[in-house]
């Protein structure tokens, strides 16, 4: 006999329906399943045999057949395991096949048939909706809140493969899972750290602050303990305020990778991903057979903080200048081409020398100019002409650090990038692919960065004196256009271009 059952699996952050048909027949015993599956899904006929048996149901002495439909796509992942057991007990008749396929079903057995969370839900709960006939999504309980903040179709929430039945055969034994998502996305919103916590360093707050208004990517030089890391993890409370438009696409993200923590179902701060520098390029970039996002992507919509910059392999920093560029990533294999959203905000640290004292007045450095050329060479032209804001953060005097006077909090900063922001939206909004200054090109950046003649002549001589590229010239022009919007200023003044020269001086001082 035969049945069907429906899922859904993912393919990048995008989900698509998957129908599984499970075929019953007079011969001998065996298991196949077919539709491209990997590793995970061949593998879930020893645990969907043993689900069936230890659930008190009777696993055929048949030869069982599973197709998944579309068959021209690789399927991975154990969340199939569900919707092939309740096909082959619908296909064996100890379920009445007229109800199965009028629910989605997802979820990983165990051998004894209760069932475990599985990554990707959201996405798919998105995906699937009643005009393609689904009355239903069947979910384990621990994905119940991430598959109900899509709010498509009835979550039904199970815990086993017996409950799953249960609900098949009498709806009332399991009522719809129901979450407010304004309640749940303004409850997350919340950070556990603050500027305000930071002493000293008002010249890197005010470096951070413009970055963060105009989405410019920059870089921390400084000794060992100057506070570049805490600098860093505060980035993200002075950004702009997530929308629930964004929470959702980089929750997306977040779930297709398993990277979702157990008690949230929205990521509803700005992410903050700090990869370790001995991270691989599929860590970074993304990869794998079946290609899944990488730190590039899990920092979506938020800050890749990439500490002892140098440290990191020479190649795959070198893989970070494409999605710098475009704001997302395209992983490419024999059967399959997948596109990652990659809108992140790039902050760097990093030591001015291999021994990290050069410059500093308080420490000897014992380092040669031949290894401090070595060191920093390790960081290509290319790359940092792609940072737009360059700074120095040197060690914190004990008479900062001893003060009683608390700085300006988050909300303070982010209230000013926010009408900074705000400025920029009504500046682009007829341009639908710039949301901020950074993300000009060339062309735009003419158009919008328009500056006096004093202004062009001390560019002209910063520009030749420093030898800096035409990428770095535009960068200074985006810059300044942020500085003027955090000014109220509708023109680029003389003191914001000088400002932000002041900001591309670092890489070329460390350079010479």
């Amino acid at each position: 006999m035969l049945a069907r059952a429906i899922s859904a699996a993912t393919l990048g952050v995008e989900a698509y329906q998957v129908e599984v048909e499970a075929d019953i027949q007079q011969q001998l015993p065996s298991f196949v399943t077919v539709g491209l599956p990997e590793g995970a899904v061949r593998e879930s006929k020893e645990r969907v045999t043993a689900a069936i048996k230890n659930s008190d149901f009777v696993f055929p002495a048949k030869r069982v057949t599973i197709n998944l439909a579309p068959a021209d796509i690789r399927k991975e992942g154990s969340a199939f395991d569900l919707p092939i057991a309740v096909g082959i007990l619908a296909a064996t008749g100890q379920i009445l096949r007229e109800r199965v396929d009028e629910f989605a079903l997802l979820g990983e057995l165990s051998l004894d048939g209760n069932l475990r969370p599985v990554p990707g839900v959201l996405p798919m709960a998105m995906h699937l909706s009643p005009e393609s006939g689904i009355r239903g999504i069947i979910v384990p309980q621990q994905n119940a809140r991430e598959a109900a903040i899509a709010g498509t179709v009835p979550v039904y929430a199970v815990t086993s493969l017996q409950d799953t039945v249960h609900f098949l055969e009498d709806e009332s034994t399991v009522q719809p899972y129901r979450v407010d998502i304004r309640s749940v996305f303004n409850q997350a919103r919340q950070y556990s750290v603050d500027f305000s916590d930071v002493k000293g360093q008002e010249s890197a707050k005010r470096a951070l602050e413009i970055a963060a208004a105009g989405g410019h990517n920059i870089i921390m030089v400084g000794p060992p303990g100057s506070g570049k890391t805490m600098l860093a993890r505060r980035v993200p409370t002075i950004l702009p305020d997530l929308s629930l438009e964004e929470a959702l696409e980089t929750t997306k993200i977040h779930s297709v990778a398993g990277r979702l923590a157990d008690d949230s179902a929205l990521v509803a701060t700005r992410p903050f991903r700090s990869p370790h520098h001995s991270i691989s390029y599929a860590g970074l970039i993304g990869g794998g057979a079946v290609p899944k996002p990488g730190e590039v992507s899990l920092a979506h919509h938020g800050v890749l903080f990439l500490d002892e910059l140098p440290e990191f392999k020479k190649d795959i920093l070198e893989m970070l200048r494409q999605p710098m560029e475009d704001n997302q990533v395209t992983i490419s294999r024999a059967t399959m081409t997948l596109t990652y959203p990659a809108g992140f905000m790039l902050v760097a640290a990093m030591n001015p020398c291999p021994c990290g004292y050069h410059g500093d007045p308080n420490h000897d450095c014992n380092c040669t100019s031949g290894e401090i050329q070595r060191y920093m060479s390790r960081i290509s032209g290319p790359l940092m002409d792609r940072i737009d804001i360059h700074i120095p953060v040197p060690t914190v005097k004990f008479e900062e650090l001893s003060s009683e006077t608390a700085g300006e909090s988050s909300e303070v900063i982010r209230e000013r990038v926010n009408r900074a922001r705000q400025i920029q939206q009504e500046r682009f909004s007829d341009e639908p692919d710039i949301f901020c200054n950074a993300h000009m090109d060339s062309r735009k950046t003419r158009l919008y960065c328009r500056i006096d003649d004093r202004s062009q002549s001390l560019l002209a001589t910063a520009i030749n004196q420093q030898g800096l590229s035409a990428r770095a010239y535009d960068r200074i022009l985006k810059v300044s256009r942020t500085i003027a919007d955090l000014a109220g200023s509708e023109a680029i003044e003389l003191g914001h271009i000088a400002e932000a020269i002041h900001y591309r001086t670092l890489d070329r001082r460390l350079w010479m």
